[in-house]
C-alpha cells in the first residue's frame, strides 16, 4: 500500500502593516504540523515605492517580508490547496491581490485552477469593516476557477471565540499581535482545508 503524498498548500497573502503576514505564518505552522508541504507567498507590490517610503510602518513590513518568495502562477499550478489572506479594502480584497489574480487567466483558461480547494482569511481595522464581503468575493473568484470552497463554517467552538465568522478567519487589525483566539481559528481553518483536500485527493 502506497503512502499518500503530502498535500501541497499555497498560502498567498498581501500585508501592508503585518497582520496578514502573521496570519499566513500561523496558517503555515498549522499546515506543516499536519505534514503538508507549504509555500508561504506574498503577492507582488503594486504601490509606488515612493508612497511606501512615506509610511514607516508600511516600509518596515516590506523589509520584514523581504525574504518571502513572491507568488507566481506556477505556484498555484503546483498546489493542491489555496489559502488566500488579504486586508479588506472598501469591502473587497486589496488591489495587490486582485492584480495578482488577474495574472492567472492562462491557468484558469486551461482548467489548471479547477478542482483545487480554496479558503480565505482577512483583516480590517474594525469588526464591521467589510471583512465578510471580502471573503465572499474571494470565494466568488474561486467559483469562476472551478475551485472547491472550504470555509470553516461553525465546525469548531474556536470560530465563536474569535468573533463567529463562518466564512474564514477575520482579524480586527489594531496594531496588536494576533490573539490566541485568532491563532486557534486560523489553525482550525487550515487543518480543515488540509483534511478536506486529503479526502478529495486520496
Amino acid at each position: 500500500m502506497t503512502t499518500p503524498s503530502p498535500i501541497k498548500l499555497a498560502i498567498v497573502y498581501y500585508s501592508t502593516y503585518g497582520t496578514n503576514h502573521a496570519m499566513a505564518e500561523a496558517a503555515a505552522e498549522a499546515a506543516r504540523a499536519t505534514g503538508a508541504e507549504v509555500r508561504v507567498l506574498k503577492v507582488p507590490e503594486t504601490a509606488p515605492q515612493a508612497v511606501i517610503d512615506t509610511q514607516d510602518a508600511w516600509k518596515a513590513q516590506q523589509e520584514r517580508s523581504a525574504d518571502v518568495p513572491t507568488a507566481t502562477p506556477a505556484d498555484l499550478e503546483w498546489a493542491d490547496a489555496y489559502l488566500f489572506s488579504s486586508p479588506t479594502r472598501f469591502g473587497g480584497a486589496a488591489s495587490q491581490v486582485r492584480a495578482f489574480i488577474d495574472t492567472l487567466g492562462g491557468l484558469w483558461g486551461t482548467g489548471k485552477l479547477a478542482n483545487k480547494t480554496f479558503s480565505a482569511m482577512t483583516s480590517a481595522q474594525n469588526p464591521n469593516g467589510g471583512q465578510e464581503t471580502t471573503l465572499q468575493t474571494l470565494y466568488i473568484t474561486a467559483m469562476h476557477w472551478g475551485s472547491i470552497i472550504v470555509a470553516p463554517g461553525y465546525t469548531d467552538p474556536a470560530i465563536f471565540a474569535s468573533g463567529g465568522n463562518p466564512y474564514g478567519a477575520s482579524v480586527t487589525a489594531n496594531g496588536q499581535p494576533l490573539s490566541d483566539e485568532d491563532r486557534t481559528t486560523i489553525a482550525h481553518q487550515t487543518r480543515r482545508l488540509i483534511e478536506v483536500t486529503t479526502k478529495l485527493k486520496n
